[in-house]
């Protein structure tokens, strides 16, 4: 049975697709389904909220989203990584595009969570005991690898062998950066040796030295055009960190204004320290002497 298509349409409207020429593969006992590849049953059970009230499944929802774009986000700045080890910045510079997008996604969660009210909030918020954003492994992996060392992070983890063994990985490996210095150094710019091997797990210390060598690749682009657009993929990651931790504690500002966190942090004082962080600070220096 059709209906009539509207006026002016050249396309017959009808009230069902016509599936009859389509070739679908009813029958799937042979073969595994989009629910078996993707383990929905698992996925869309994991969300098991500790009160009644509506908001809370968006609460969850929101935060198992951003672990999973986090996921990914460590398995492209793997790919990154190994890139720069070998010097195929080709490969670097197609991953450091996903992760740009990927970032993106993490940001748009803020907005969806932004939409919970104060009320909202507070009618599931004791349920959720000392549970924090604070605490989450990959988030934590993510900074130290991006070159945020600070090995007091690792004390909130130290019930859990695994994680802590991970993270003790991290924070004992060369960073990005660290990669990214050692790689400037292969290719003839002047990083100091003290940069080259040192104590990884320590903060990493803006250097004059290592500004001038930044300003050599910026000033010598056409010679090394594969360490400018490096450069210029660090900042753009950078930045989008910046605005994903300035989203954060705006929203939580929002939702719960100046009470301290469920992890035991100030809350907003505490998450607006981390808008002072850099992971590539020289990188931010130089725009001023360019």
């Amino acid at each position: 049975m059709t209906t009539e298509a509207p006026p002016g349409c050249p396309f017959a409207a009808s009230e069902r697709v016509d599936l009859s020429n389509e070739g679908v593969h009813w029958d799937l006992a042979v073969s595994q389904s989009y629910g078996g590849y993707l383990a929905l049953d698992k996925l869309l059970d994991a969300q098991h909220p500790n009160s009644r009230e509506h908001d809370e499944l968006l609460f969850i929802v929101a935060h198992q989203t951003s672990e999973l774009w986090i996921r990914l986000m460590l398995h492209e700045l793997g790919g990154v990584l190994e890139g720069v080890r070998r010097d195929n910045l080709a490969s670097a510079s197609k991953m450091f595009g996903r992760i740009a997008r990927i970032q993106v996604q993490l940001l748009a969660v803020w907005d969806v969570l932004s939409t919970m009210t104060p009320a909202d909030y507070s009618a599931f918020r004791n349920s959720l005991g000392r549970a924090s954003g604070f605490q989450s492994v990959q988030y934590r992996l993510l900074e130290f690898q991006l070159g945020n060392k600070n090995e007091d992070y690792l004390a909130a983890h130290r019930r859990d062998v695994q994680a802590s063994a991970r993270l003790r990985r991290a924070l004992d490996a060369p960073s990005l950066y660290d990669e990214v210095l050692r790689l400037l150094s292969r290719r003839g710019y002047g990083i100091p040796d003290e940069y080259l091997a040192r104590d990884f797990a320590q903060p990493y210390r803006a250097s004059k030295q290592v500004a001038g060598a930044w300003l050599g690749v910026y000033h010598n682009a056409a010679k090394d055009p594969d360490l400018y657009e490096l450069a210029e993929r660090l900042i753009d990651v950078d930045y989008r960190f910046q605005m994903w931790r300035f989203h954060h504690m705006k929203t939580v500002e929002r939702i719960i204004g100046y009470k301290p966190g469920t992890g035991g942090t100030g809350g907003v004082s505490y998450l607006s320290k981390a808008l002072e962080l850099r992971f590539f600070p020289e990188l931010w220096q130089i725009r001023t002497s360019m």
